[in-house]
């Protein structure tokens, strides 16, 4: 059964899903984004680098999905970050701030969680929800 005000997003800009879900979900004004780890779309690889890059690559592909709903990573009210090592914190943070918390923009709501294994064995997954 499908809820007729439920619709998929889906853009060619990030990863296509890896399994039966969709890159996010819109309900009225909401986006649900699913969880976006540092895969480059065009090779489906995980991008090269550390916990810069990867976390770089995730809101990129966060981005591309918000841009194919009509909005931007400024429209993002709350994320959920998973990291494999919460060491790799402080490095996550600083990408983060830089995307989602630029001067004069208020930061969204955010729980980070430490995950045992993540998909692909990428170091951080970040999903978000925005109001469009």
């Amino acid at each position: 059964m499908t809820f007729s005000g439920k619709s998929a997003v889906s853009s060619p800009g990030a990863p296509a899903a890896l399994g039966p879900y969709s890159q996010a979900v819109r309900v009225g004004d909401l986006l649900y984004c699913s969880g976006q780890i540092g895969l480059n779309p065009a090779t489906g690889a995980l991008v090269e680098g550390g916990i810069r890059e990867q976390t770089a690559r995730a809101l990129e592909n966060l981005a591309a999905i918000l841009a194919e709903a009509g909005g931007s990573l400024n429209h993002v009210v709350k994320t959920t970050v998973f990291l494999q090592s919460m060491k790799d914190f402080p490095e996550m943070n600083a990408v983060y701030a830089a995307y989602l918390a630029p001067p004069g923009v208020v930061a969204p709501a955010r729980s980070t969680v430490e995950a045992a294994r993540l998909p692909k064995d990428a170091l951080v997954e970040i999903e978000a929800t925005a109001r469009l």
